[in-house]
């Protein structure tokens, strides 16, 4: 669990063309994470 203040482990994820990001690639920019869970949404 993170806290305010803490430093984000580098991680990857899909985009939505499904190409990998890594958080290394926005490194000494602001960077908004914005994700919906799949399970919490109808349909």
């Amino acid at each position: 669990m993170l806290n305010t203040g803490d430093r984000v482990p580098d991680f990857s994820v899909l985009n939505q063309d499904g190409e990998t990001v890594t958080l290394a690639q926005f490194r000494g920019q602001a960077l908004l994470l914005w994700w919906y869970p799949k399970a919490d949404t109808p349909g």
